[in-house]
């Protein structure tokens, strides 16, 4: 049996200003369709992924805006994501890792897989994270 993860619905105030910051980092717009004005989904793929983020009006989701954090977003080279998306616009903080005194400004000594991070977040809050595994290189 396989379970693959597709989609989940994310929290927003304001699905154009959602749009907007998505189309902006680069991924790509699927769905965009309004039933009436009680109900519209959005939904989005991170490029090179196979798993979508939805948010729209009328779905069900019970999460206040800006509550998701840590939604990842596996790269395999950490530095040149931070500048692809800071070259349109999106402040991302970064690179960082973990060590003795948890989260440290810069590269580690080894570049290891899930060892580098990157983070942004959407404009009401929620968070994602750029996980640096070398090792899946296209």
């Amino acid at each position: 049996m396989r379970y693959r993860l597709e989609m989940f619905v994310i929290p927003v105030s304001d699905v154009d200003r959602a749009k907007a910051f998505y189309e902006q980092a680069g991924f790509v717009c699927d769905v965009d369709h309004q039933a009436g004005p009680e109900f519209r989904v959005v939904q989005f793929t991170p490029p090179g992924s196979h798993c979508s983020i939805s948010f729209g009006v009328g779905m069900p989701i019970t999460a206040s805006p800006g509550e998701y954090q840590g939604m990842h977003l596996i790269v395999n080279d950490v530095e040149a994501a931070i500048a692809d998306l800071g070259s349109k616009g999106i402040e991302v903080d970064g690179p960082f890792h973990f060590g003795p005194q948890g989260q440290t400004p810069g590269l580690p000594e080894e570049r290891a897989d899930y060892a580098t991070y990157g983070s942004f977040r959407d404009p009401d809050g929620n968070g994602w994270l750029l996980q640096e595994v070398p090792s899946q290189a296209e």
